[in-house]
């Protein structure tokens, strides 16, 4: 065999070098997409620090806006659950009810937390006797499984930051002066503003410990309904010698109150009007 001229080695040696640097080129794009593709994971992951998704207080409320009822359906389900639910306790009080929580405000933070919690077949049992379901559950909040756990009350003024959160301005406990000023909204004194899920406020100075009583205004009740819509709801308080009780009550009856001072009119100066929770908004 004869061997290769010069001729013939200078031209396989151009081929060789034309096919080294066409290996040479590909295996760069190659590597190219491969370290595109490792980064394509963070791009999609990339709506998660988009600021939409992070503790957010738009409206300035105090509140984070995921623990906020966005919606009319919400909203409604939670008005129902909660006026139901306190009502309730007028015919038979919920052993989930705890006793030493049982005041104007506890039957206030009882209402809301159950309101907020799925209402299952475990709830059900949970709660006792003469319950039914009268609305579908929150569905965008949840007690059981949402950021602020049950502290769900603000005990300070101010807009939400994330800091809130393990600061102590959010409390499992609330007493009604704490319910009104940072929790609720200002809605009238007129009855006629006011929604079912409501809050009424009356201010007692001569009561040094707890000054602030609060009510639910229920609007037509679920039970023993006569077709009247301004029936309220409430807890006496406690004292040395009772545990006090739940009251179930036309607010027409209240204006003819004994004592002036707890009549829902607006020329009582004690009587500070109707409030709606700040999460309702």
């Amino acid at each position: 065999m004869r061997a290769p001229s010069k001729r013939s080695a200078v031209i396989a040696s151009s081929v060789v070098l034309v096919a080294a640097f066409a290996w040479t080129l590909t295996r760069s794009k190659q590597q190219a997409g491969t370290v595109t593709s490792k980064k394509t994971p963070l791009a999609a992951a990339a709506p998660a620090r988009n600021p939409e998704n992070k503790l957010s207080d738009s409206d300035n409320d105090g509140f984070p806006d995921f623990a906020e009822l966005r919606t009319f359906e919400d909203r409604e389900s939670f008005r129902r659950w909660f006026t139901s639910i306190a009502e309730a306790q007028f015919y038979h009080l919920s052993d989930q009810w705890k006793k030493d929580q049982r005041d104007c405000a506890g039957l206030v933070r009882f209402a809301i937390r159950e309101a907020l919690r799925r209402h299952d077949r475990t709830w059900f049992q949970k709660m006792g006797p003469g319950y039914d379901s009268v609305a579908h559950d929150v569905a965008g909040f949840d007690l059981d499984n949402n950021q602020l756990g049950e502290k769900i009350f603000r005990a300070e003024s101010g807009s939400f930051q994330e800091s809130d959160l393990r600061d102590g301005r959010f409390t499992e406990f609330a007493d009604a002066r704490t319910l009104k000023n940072f929790n609720t909204v200002f809605i009238g004194r007129d009855r006629r503003q006011a929604q079912p899920g409501d809050l009424l406020f009356f201010y007692q100075p001569w009561v040094q410990k707890f000054p602030y009583h609060v009510m639910v205004f229920l609007g037509a009740p679920r039970v023993a309904a006569n077709g009247e819509r301004d029936w309220v709801v409430y807890h006496t308080g406690s004292t040395a010698t009772d545990d006090g009780a739940v009251k179930k009550v036309e607010l027409s009856v209240l204006d003819q109150h004994p004592d002036p001072r707890w009549r829902p009119i607006e020329s009582n100066r004690n009587f500070l009007g109707f409030y709606r929770l700040k999460t309702l908004q």
